[in-house]
C-alpha cells in the first residue's frame, strides 16, 4: 500500500476500495473551539466545507446548544478538506461528523445515518453549475474549454455531478475544460467565478441560495446555468460501529429538537435550515448511481 493518501474521489470512482489505514497516513491537526471542561471525553463532532462559514457566532451558537441539549462536553472539529473529516470519522477519532453524500456513499458499510438536515421543507438539495450573470449558458456543452472551478474532490454537488454529467458523453474533465482547479469551499467557487478566476464553477446549491441572501452583491454577479435534480442533503453520520450509542441517541435528539429550543431555532436560522429528521439512505441512491456512472467510464 502507498504511504500517501489517496483521495476518496480517485480511489472511489476507480473502483478501488479505500482502506481506513490509507486514509489516517498523513491526517493533518484538527482546529478545535475552546471548551469549558465538563467530561473525561468530550463528544467530538466534525465540520467540514459543507458548512457555510466558520463564523465563530454560528460555531459558538451550535457548540453551546449541543453541550446543554446533550448534557456532555461537545467539541466541534473543523477541517480544510472532505478527506480529513472522513478519515477521522472512520477512525473513531470523532464520533459524528457533517459530511457529503459522496463520502457517505463511498463508506456505507462504514458508516451510519445520524440526521439530515431540512431545507425549504425537504432533506433534499441540488448542485448548480455557475457562470457569470451576462453568460449566455443553459447546458454544460456550452461550458466546453472553460477554466472550471470545483470545490473538493470529494464533494457530490462540488465535483461528483459534473464528472457524471460529463461520462454521460464520454468525457473526463480534463478532455473538456481547458483547465480545472480546486477552491476547497463552495464559497470559493462562487467567488472565483464571480472574480473571473474561473469562466464556470460546480457548486453546492443550498450553499449559493444563503449568500444570496447573506452576499448578494458577491452572488448576483454569477447565476446557476444549470440545476441537477433533487439529492439527499448532506448529512450528518457516525461510525457504523458507534451508530448504537448513547452519545449518538442524545446527537439525534437534539438535533430533531432543535427547533423547540431558543439557541436551537438561532443555529438553524443562521444555517437557513428548518431542522433535522432521521431520514434514510436511500436518499443518496442517486449519488450511489453518479459513482457507478463515473467509475464505469474508467
Amino acid at each position: 500500500m502507498s504511504s500517501r493518501v489517496d483521495r476518496l474521489s480517485d480511489s472511489v470512482l476507480a473502483g478501488a476500495a479505500p482502506t481506513r489505514r490509507g486514509l489516517l497516513v498523513g491526517a493533518s491537526a484538527s482546529l478545535v473551539l475552546p471548551r469549558t471542561p465538563r467530561a473525561a471525553q468530550p463528544f467530538r463532532f466534525g465540520l467540514t466545507p459543507v458548512f457555510l462559514t466558520s463564523d465563530l457566532q454560528l460555531l459558538e451558537a451550535l457548540q453551546h446548544y449541543l453541550t446543554v441539549a446533550m448534557d456532555t462536553e461537545v467539541q466541534l472539529v473543523l477541517k480544510r478538506t472532505y478527506q480529513e473529516i472522513t478519515s477521522q470519522l472512520l477512525s473513531g477519532l470523532l464520533d459524528a461528523a457533517w459530511i457529503c453524500g459522496f463520502p457517505f456513499v463511498a463508506y456505507r458499510r462504514e458508516l451510519d445515518l445520524v440526521a439530515v438536515p431540512i431545507w425549504r421543507g425537504k432533506p433534499t438539495y441540488q448542485s448548480y453549475l455557475l457562470v457569470s450573470a451576462d453568460r449566455e449558458a443553459t447546458n454544460i456543452a456550452d461550458l466546453r474549454g472553460d477554466i472550471h472551478a470545483f470545490s473538493d474532490p470529494d464533494s457530490n454537488s462540488g465535483y461528483l455531478v459534473t464528472r457524471a454529467l460529463l461520462a454521460e458523453q464520454k468525457f473526463k474533465p480534463q478532455d473538456f475544460f481547458k483547465r480545472t482547479f480546486f477552491t476547497y469551499g463552495h464559497r470559493n467557487v462562487v467567488r472565483a467565478v464571480a472574480a473571473g478566476l474561473a469562466q464556470s464553477g460546480s457548486v453546492d446549491g443550498y450553499v449559493w441560495e444563503v449568500m444570496t441572501e447573506t452576499e448578494p452583491e458577491l452572488t448576483r454577479q454569477t447565476k446557476a446555468a444549470w440545476r441537477s435534480d433533487w439529492m439527499g442533503f448532506p448529512p450528518i453520520a457516525t461510525s457504523a460501529g458507534n451508530a448504537a450509542s448513547e452519545g449518538i441517541a442524545r446527537l439525534r435528539r437534539a438535533l430533531i429538537d432543535m427547533p423547540t429550543d431558543q439557541t436551537g431555532r438561532s443555529v438553524l436560522s443562521l444555517l437557513r435550515l428548518d431542522g433535522f429528521a432521521t431520514g434514510s439512505p436511500t436518499l443518496f441512491d442517486s449519488i450511489a448511481g453518479r459513482v457507478e456512472l463515473v467509475r464505469a467510464l474508467g
